[in-house]
């Protein structure tokens, strides 16, 4: 088991701390050598969690490999609320159905990287439904309502954005951090849940918790409230979203090949950041990628090396050599036997024009009329000049010099449907056969 100087100066050293409700007393309880149990909450708003919830799934991990005792908590009851907390609008509401669809899904993707099998310290999944659902409305305003001022609670940044926002908050939404507080009570009571883990954006949240613990089972009671910060590119926006939308850790929705683009495409910036936070890379093995970055950022070692880690740990060491395999297709290398749907991420992000089956029977396709129906060359002699070089590849294969009136047919097909064309080191273009 991790000491707790060794836990605590670990986290910080990664960024992972924003806030604590008491740091020296949580380093003081891991001091005592006791397992700590830890808890952080996962709204089922959707059947697949994102980059961005690699945080609080990271930091759990990180806790249960130091010996502690972890809780990934689905809320199927305060899903169907909604947490107003970093948005300007209310969520649309889910069917009991819907949020038991989505956490099947996200305990899925919660296993990747949380243990639920060890013998030691299992990681516990729970459904915040299965407590909140029983209770009447009367005994919760009785039981809870009563220990919360309104005061206090429209004090809270999460409340207070809303309310001089356009569209105000409901009182649905309102009522949230009486649950999500209700919910580290139940937990210190049935598992002795001791830490709740969110992002910086749940501060209200987590300080209602460890109030109404402290008003019903004790002013000497322990219990911590744990953020780490938001993460955000370097412009403050978002982080997670690209031109097509989230970044999801359901292979369906963002395909490891994909997933490995986001995070290699990291910018320059950030990229020893998220080193730290997103991968169990130790400080001995970072610290020279930061070296490396601040003396060539144009090696891209420590992107490489956050790419990598990243897509083995949501998808596994299969999915990230097909996505290593699909990435080193832009540079060159040979198909080989690259899946047809890894090849269609590639084909994603290159120019793709079509083509119909008929221009490839008989004598074929020139391959000079292909460099310039896809824009690689503007004329037929230009093509067949960068034939003539050695600059034309077909499949990454270096076509025949001495040959610059080859003809593209069936036997060229990808798949049964692609040619890869490549003009240079970094021209690409697909034709795809109808």
């Amino acid at each position: 088991m991790s000491t707790a100087s060794d836990l605590i100066d670990d986290l910080q050293w990664r960024g992972l701390l924003a806030d604590c409700t008491d740091l020296a007393g949580l380093r003081a309880r891991l001091a005592t050598g006791a397992p700590i149990t830890v808890y952080c909450g996962f709204d089922p708003t959707g059947d697949s969690l994102h980059v961005g919830h690699l945080m609080g799934q990271l930091t759990l991990a990180r806790f249960q490999r130091g010996g502690h005792h972890v809780i990934a908590l689905a809320g199927g009851a305060t899903g169907m609320v909604g947490d107003p907390s970093g948005r300007s609008s209310e969520r649309n509401l889910l069917t009991r159905e819907q949020l038991a669809h989505n956490i099947a899904c996200i305990k899925a993707q919660l296993s990747r990287l949380l243990d639920f099998t060890v013998a030691a310290n299992p990681a516990r999944l729970v459904d915040n439904a299965d407590w909140i659902a029983p209770i009447s409305f009367l005994d919760f305003l009785r039981d809870v309502g009563k220990y919360f001022s309104l005061n206090v609670m429209l004090a809270k940044d999460s409340v207070k954005s809303r309310m001089e926002g356009e569209s105000g908050i409901s009182y649905t939404e309102f009522s949230y951090q009486l649950l999500q507080a209700y919910d580290f009570l139940h937990l210190r009571q049935t598992f002795g849940c001791e830490v709740q883990i969110g992002g910086s954006d749940q501060w209200g949240n987590l300080t209602a918790g460890t109030d109404l613990i402290r008003k019903k089972l004790g002013s000497d009671t322990t219990a911590f409230g744990w953020t780490f910060p938001l993460i955000t590119k370097s412009d403050g926006t978002k982080f997670g979203k690209t031109a097509s939308g989230a970044v999801w850790l359901d292979a369906t929705r963002t395909s490891p090949y994909k997933l490995y683009q986001f995070f290699v495409n990291t910018e320059d910036a950030k990229v020893c950041e998220y080193l730290r936070k997103f991968t169990f890379l130790t400080r001995a093995e970072i610290e020279p990628l930061e070296a490396a970055h601040a003396a060539n950022p144009g090696a891209r070692e420590a992107h490489k090396a956050l790419a990598r880690e990243v897509t083995e740990l949501v998808h596994g060491a299969a999915a990230l050599d097909a996505a290593l395999k699909a990435s080193a297709i832009l540079f060159g290398a040979e198909i080989g036997d690259t899946s047809e749907g890894t090849f269609n991420d590639v084909v994603g992000e290159i120019p793709t024009f079509p083509l119909e089956a008929a221009r490839l029977a008989d004598t074929g396709f020139s391959l000079t009329e292909a460099l310039v129906l896809t824009a690689l060359e503007t004329s037929k002699g230009n093509a067949r000049k960068s034939i003539e070089a050695g600059g034309v590849y077909v499949n990454n294969t270096k076509c025949d010099p001495a040959q610059p009136a080859r003809a593209l047919g069936a036997a060229d097909l990808l798949f049964g449907k692609y040619i890869l064309l490549r003009k240079g080191k970094k021209s690409y273009a697909v034709l795809r056969v109808a």
